[in-house]
């Protein structure tokens, strides 16, 4: 925290083990839908303030440092925290508008690999705002009270994973 900057600390809250099963999570009944949202965290902090600050670890293995989450499929990480974020607000916990990303990066750029692995750690801060998750939720009860399916869209990824195998038998293997 102090090589960072961070006005927080790790804490050891009472939820903390139920938030971080991932079948449990973080869990909110959305009564005007009658929707369970819920989600597990990685991690939670505590600033001096009294905020609880959510913390998403990442991992990967690229030769470039990673400073910013600035790519197109970055979004869908500030998403989830956005959501985690409006979670735990919706359990009536003080929750700063400030989350956490530790990225752990394989270092690939070593000559050997020595039976080790070596990572660099990145702390990045994102500022998130959960005002859009509620409307997102009264637009998935809709959704699914139709009584089709929505159709494909090009910016879906389950779309396009079902378009790419929809030719493919697995019995071909």
């Amino acid at each position: 925290m102090k090589e960072y900057g961070i006005d927080a600390i790790p804490i050891d809250h009472e939820k903390l083990d139920d938030w971080r099963n991932s079948l449990r999570g973080v869990q909110f009944l959305h009564r005007p839908t009658n929707l369970l949202i819920f989600g597990a965290i990685d991690d939670l902090w505590q600033n001096s303030n009294g905020e609880l600050l959510v913390v998403d670890y990442k991992s990967t293995s690229i030769y470039e440092k990673i400073t910013s989450l600035d790519k197109e499929w970055h979004k869908g990480y500030k998403r989830q925290m956005e959501i985690y974020q409006w979670l735990i607000r919706q359990n009536d916990y003080k929750v700063s508008d400030t989350g956490y990303f530790l990225y752990c990066n394989g270092n690939s750029n070593r000559e050997r690999f020595d039976a080790r692995l070596e990572f660099v750690l990145t702390i990045i801060p994102h500022v998130g705002s959960d005002s859009w998750v509620e409307g997102l939720i009264f637009e998935i009860e809709k959704c699914l009270r139709e009584s089709t399916p929505p159709k494909p869209s090009s910016d879906c990824e389950y779309c396009a994973y079902r378009h790419a195998i929809s030719g493919y038998n697995i019995s071909n293997i």
